[in-house]
């Protein structure tokens, strides 16, 4: 099995072309967040997506919480899939599927503890995938990725093996230890945002390594 590959914190047409060029399975485009790194605009993320080739997906990161914002931010930006960072305040996912039908719901959980797997389990019945992240929405400046740290990778492996739908994996993941990452988790996919960066921009040499290590069979 391969196992794809997202390159999130997305900055630019160059960058998304940089990341396709590479082999990337998805590109991820932030828009505004309480903290961490890589927002852009909603005009830019709309402007980057239209320019991403098919069958790259292209993943809008909101932290809206209610679907009714969802759908609304979704509409400003156009891209093929949503990464929902926090939890779902207001509104449901059935909601949200039958007003955006074709979309993509991707559903953040950020693995902390035990609690989390609950959490992951009854989520991913719902949405067509989930991504393992490592910030702490529970903070008073909620952290909801872009944090560089990794998280426990046996609650990660524990939520991938009963898993309803597929399992990304992020949180501080680089050139060095993906492939001990796939290899603990077997995640469906690996996101990464710093880790194939350097001073915030987009680094070939990273970006080449971390596709490498990556990809390989297991």
């Amino acid at each position: 099995m391969i196992t794809r590959i997202k390159i999130c914190c997305i900055k630019s047409e160059y960058e998304a072309r940089m990341a396709v060029e590479y082999g990337a399975s998805a590109v991820g485009l932030v828009a505004s967040m309480p903290s961490g790194p890589g927002p852009i605009s909603d005009e830019f993320i709309r402007q980057i997506a239209q320019t991403v080739p098919p069958p790259v997906a292209t993943f809008l990161l909101t932290s809206e919480t209610s679907v009714k914002e969802i759908i609304k931010h979704h509409k400003r930006t156009l891209t093929n899939t949503i990464q929902i960072v926090d939890s779902l305040s207001a509104g449901t996912y059935t909601e949200l599927k039958a007003a955006l039908p074709g979309v993509r719901i991707v559903q953040v959980i950020h693995v902390i503890d035990e609690r989390s797997v609950d959490e992951a389990l009854a989520i991913s019945e719902m949405t067509d995938a989930i991504l393992l992240d490592s910030g702490n929405p529970k903070l008073k400046i909620k952290e909801l990725g872009g944090t560089g740290r990794v998280h426990d990778w046996k609650l990660s492996k524990q939520i991938r093996e009963k898993s309803k739908c597929p399992v990304f994996l992020a949180g501080g993941l680089s050139p060095e230890n993906v492939r001990q990452a796939i290899e603990e988790v077997r995640p469906f996919a690996v996101d990464v945002c710093s880790g194939v960066r350097t001073d915030g921009s987009l680094d070939r040499k990273k970006l080449k390594l971390f596709v490498r290590n990556a990809s390989l069979k297991y």
